[in-house]
């Protein structure tokens, strides 16, 4: 009579299972197929959403969009992906586990892809209009952009980490006051590790230098040394000179507060211009084609006022004369670049309002040329 119970609650368990694994490749299927739909929809939501705003939206609207949004398409079809892919959890929330490991990277995932879709509007927003804003008040465009721009994104990464432990639940107050006051404690016992420790987080995140480049670095111990950089080490940096090929190995504390010249990256882009008149111009508007122009572009910070040459020379294909005009622009990094650049797009406007207003008609050739040259050493 036992074995007969013990084979029956045996039988009853297996067809359980059987159900439980059924149930659970009916919703798996489905939740993957639903996963499939929404990278599809991820994939055209921003052609989708580009028709929309050109349809129903007003020129200036759509103008404004395609100046800020239009160049961020791939990371709208991302947070969109993902955001569909989120409401694709509800079919196994039945299984607990696996559906909290999930919903925790997803949410991860949306949050990052939203920090970086704010930070990349934000700085479309300073390069098309904040550049122009500042001008319009009196005051002068220079690297305080750049340096405002660093300072939103930092604020806008705090914004949606707070946001994002919130919906965790994580008391993010409470864990940054037992961070620090834990840091007291650690910073007194490990000070000059702390110090080798900091100084290479630095280095990490402000690329002052990286492996393969040369630099030259002012040394209290010794003097001004011009190295290539070997390796970044989690405690050091080494250098190889160049007179006598010795390792030099300095500590990333000392790197990060020392002076340093960054060889490689000093370059500078040449920037060709070129204007079309349909008549020869006689000396005096030569001279006010020469006026004009420097006058736009001696003011612009970032730019060579010395560089700027003018040379004409008879069109090739038709009647008239072309003007060759090239600038210089100086950067150390690519936002730097993208930042000058702008200017001088507003600089060539006020080129072609001015002359026009002198009665001097031509055509502006697009695109502008920009030929990246080093800067000698």
């Amino acid at each position: 009579m036992k074995m007969l119970l013990d084979s029956r609650s045996l039988f009853t368990s297996d067809e359980e299972t059987r159900k439980f694994l059924i149930a659970f490749g009916i919703k798996f299927s489905i939740f993957i197929l639903f996963i499939f739909c929404s990278l599809i929809l991820g994939k055209l939501f921003p052609q989708a959403l580009h028709k929309i705003v050109m349809r129903f939206s007003s020129q200036k609207i759509f103008k404004t969009y395609e100046n800020l949004v239009n160049s961020l398409e791939g990371i709208i079809r991302i947070i969109v992906t993902l955001i569909l892919i989120s409401f694709c959890l509800y079919f196994i929330q039945e299984y607990p586990g696996f559906h909290s490991f999930l919903k925790f990277f997803l949410d991860l995932s949306i949050a990052v892809s939203i920090a970086v879709f704010i930070s990349r509007l934000f700085r479309n927003f300073l390069r098309v209009y904040g550049i122009e804003l500042v001008r319009k008040v009196g005051l002068e465009v220079d690297e305080l952009l750049l340096v405002f721009e660093t300072i939103a994104n930092v604020i806008i990464g705090f914004v949606v980490a707070v946001a994002f432990a919130q919906s965790q639940n994580v008391n993010l107050i409470g864990l940054v006051a037992g961070l620090g006051i834990g840091g007291i404690a650690v910073a007194f016992a490990a000070q000059k590790t702390l110090e080798q420790v900091f100084g290479t987080i630095v280095i990490y995140l402000d690329r002052p230098y990286v492996p393969g480049e040369y630099i030259r670095v002012h040394l209290s111990s010794q003097g001004i040394l011009f190295a290539r950089v070997e390796a970044i080490g989690l405690r050091s940096t080494k250098l190889r000179t160049l007179a006598k090929s010795t390792l030099v190995i300095v500590p990333n504390s000392v790197m990060s507060s020392a002076d340093i010249e960054n060889v490689t990256r000093g370059k500078k882009v040449m920037v060709l211009l070129y204007l079309d008149f349909p008549r020869s111009l006689d000396k005096p508007e030569q001279a006010l084609l020469e006026k004009v122009i420097k006058e736009s572009t001696n003011s612009l910070f970032g730019i060579d006022p010395n560089s700027t040459k003018i040379h004409l020379f008879d069109h090739e294909d038709s009647p008239g004369v072309r003007a060759r005009v090239s600038f210089f622009i100086f950067g150390s990094n690519e936002n730097s670049i993208d930042f000058r650049k702008r200017l001088l797009e507003l600089a060539n406007d006020s080129i072609s309002k001015k002359l026009l207003s002198y009665g001097i008609e031509f055509t502006m050739q697009e695109p502008t040329l920009y030929l990246e040259s080093p800067v000698p050493i």
